[in-house]
């Protein structure tokens, strides 16, 4: 049968001016481009044959285009959007599952799950999740928090968060806590090696062979540690504790201690001895606060590297090892870089408190 005869081209000069712009394309709509190329060369009266050979495309898609063009003009070399599949889940749905995940819990449960969600909404699991990731919810996850009542806050804040960003000259400072009650715990049984395919593995239970209580400040400048271990945790150790402090510190230099509002740093024995040393100087956290003291973060550290996994037999085993991983630390100290100003932690907590109270 003998090929049709290809559809006659004639451009005006506004179609002829699009083409040539579409034509000079670069960088995207390429798509577009070819077929601006397509119906300009079918414009010059070149057969489907020539100009798919003279832009290396098929026969089928020169013949395509310029009949397109011939029919719907400049309108048919565009794509029309594709209709794609229609919704399942109506605005009326997603508001019942977000209204019901955020004022209810399940009969059987404390909070909603994919699966109990979807039975309770008549939608699948898929739909819930999605619709869950879309409001940033997720009722398997709780957080605690807790708002300190010092009636001090603000100036406290003010002051330890000063001494991180700004600390005095001929002084070091020095955040100051204690870790108490550290367990010597020994698996019942060896703790087998990791293996190709196979994590480490420890029993669950284990015997207790007594406790320790470890004294620690954190030099903020430097990141290095000066530890001392007790067996017990009372003003007693807390003033050997500053004792050694003052031993292990230059005498030329002051010391500023952040410190929490421990029963055991206030008593009349250690405010004596405070009064005998002059060069410390005592900052209070405000109540509640435990994060404002940089000493916990590397209490996380010992607590992550080497007390969580460890295995000890005695409490004398704990000491020695707590006293290697300090020593092991202060060969290489990572300082812990305090960012944000007294300012933006009030306006912080200012903006949350507002938002538990607007909910």
């Amino acid at each position: 049968m003998p090929n049709p005869m290809a559809v006659e081209v004639v451009l005006s000069n506004e179609e002829r001016e699009q083409l040539e712009a579409w034509a000079r394309r670069r960088k995207s709509a390429q798509a577009l481009a070819q077929r601006s190329r397509i119906v300009l060369a079918a414009a010059t009266g070149a057969k489907n044959t020539e100009i798919a050979e003279r832009l290396q495309i098929t026969r089928g898609m020169a013949a395509k285009w310029r009949t397109r063009f011939a029919s719907e003009r400049l309108d048919g070399l565009v794509d029309e959007p594709r209709p794609g599949r229609p919704r399942t889940v109506s605005d009326a749905q997603v508001e019942e599952v977000v209204v019901k995940t955020l004022e209810s819990t399940p009969k059987d449960a404390t909070h909603w799950s994919t699966r109990s969600m979807a039975r309770e909404a008549g939608l699948s699991q898929t739909a819930v999740s999605r619709i869950w990731r879309a409001f940033g919810l997720q009722p398997h996850r709780q957080e605690t928090w807790k708002l300190s009542r010092d009636p001090q806050f603000v100036a406290k804040v003010r002051d330890v968060v000063g001494l991180y960003l700004d600390p005095p000259e001929r002084a070091v400072v020095l955040c100051v806590d204690e870790k108490s009650q550290i367990q010597a715990l020994d698996r019942t049984a060896p703790i087998l090696p990791m293996l190709p395919g196979t994590p480490e593995r420890a029993t669950h239970d284990y015997r207790r062979s007594g406790t320790s209580s470890l004294y620690a400040a954190l030099d903020v400048s430097t990141g290095k540690v000066i530890g001392s271990l007790h067996a017990r945790h009372r003003a007693v150790e807390f003033k050997k504790f500053l004792a050694t402090l003052d031993r292990e510190v230059p005498a030329e230099l002051d010391i500023h201690l952040i410190l929490d509002n421990s029963s055991t740093h206030k008593t009349p024995a250690i405010a004596r001895w405070l009064a005998g040393h002059p060069r410390f100087v005592l900052h209070f956290t405000p109540t509640s606060s435990s994060w404002l003291n940089l000493v916990e973060r590397w209490f996380s550290e010992l607590t992550t590297k080497k007390l969580r996994r460890g295995s000890h037999s005695s409490v004398r085993q704990l000491n020695a090892d707590i006293r290697a991983w300090i020593e092991t630390w202060n060969d290489n100290p990572r300082p812990f870089v305090w960012t944000k100003n007294a300012d933006e932690i009030l306006d912080s907590v200012a903006r949350y408190c507002k938002r538990i109270n607007d909910s």
